[in-house]
């Protein structure tokens, strides 16, 4: 997947713009050459054969969580995962002594799987299966939402412009293993810079939005662009 991005210096801010009434924004930890599995353990996710778990920890600064609070707050919020995303957090913050065990436990949980009976075991967890994009597009009507991890479902969602904003904290560090936030599916993605900042610890949080001039799909097939008709239309 090809990503073009308006080239920005940090610290960056846009010009206020007119938020949509809801927002479906990605939060995630990836590095300099898009990695994002298994950035906060080492057994995280070992899928691969990886064994680079937990490279994002060393780069953990307070301005992350700064920056993700305003998204993980909103009174009419909810997390949009995929199956593995959604076990992995469960197992993992339901053994922990955390207050954020309890804000995760009293949110709402969108879970995305192929399989109708697909068990869900934390509290106010809801199943979404059958036709993902058009679910993932009703429910953004009402809902705004946060994805995080769930690299395959950002993949499968990315093409029909349901996706309003990128929040990404960039590591200093290359892998060259792992899986990527953006794999070679032949989709672009034209984004801008809205907001960036470097953190004390090395890491860049980038803000990015789909650009105001994306190519839009002639087919109403899903298209090769995030700043679409879909993306417009779905609000």
């Amino acid at each position: 997947m090809s990503v073009v991005c308006a080239e920005e210096e940090c610290s960056y801010r846009d010009q206020p713009m007119e938020d949509p009434v809801m927002t479906l924004t990605v939060i995630n930890h990836i590095t300099l050459d898009g990695v994002m599995q298994s950035p906060g353990s080492p057994d995280e996710d070992s899928r691969g054969g990886f064994t680079h778990g937990g490279w994002a920890i060393r780069g953990s600064d307070p301005a992350m969580y700064a920056a993700m609070g305003p998204h993980m707050s909103k009174p009419s919020g909810g997390l949009l995962l995929g199956r593995r995303s959604y076990e992995q957090m469960l197992s993992y913050w339901n053994t922990q002594h955390s207050p954020y065990r309890d804000a995760l436990n009293n949110t709402a949980k969108y879970v995305v799987s192929r399989t109708p009976d697909t068990g869900l075991d934390w509290p106010n967890s809801t199943l979404v299966h059958g036709d993902i994009p058009g679910a993932v597009k009703e429910l953004a009507r009402t809902t705004d939402l946060v994805i995080m991890g769930s690299g395959q479902l950002i993949r499968a969602l990315l093409p029909y412009g349901l996706i309003d904003e990128f929040l990404l904290m960039i590591h200093p560090i290359v892998l060259g293993s792992g899986q990527r936030l953006f794999e070679q599916d032949g989709h672009v993605a034209a984004l801008r810079l809205t907001e960036c900042a470097p953190t004390a610890t090395g890491v860049i949080i980038a803000t990015y939005r789909p650009a105001d001039d994306a190519p839009h799909s002639a087919t109403g097939a899903p298209h090769s662009a995030t700043g679409s008709a879909a993306h417009t239309e779905k609000r």
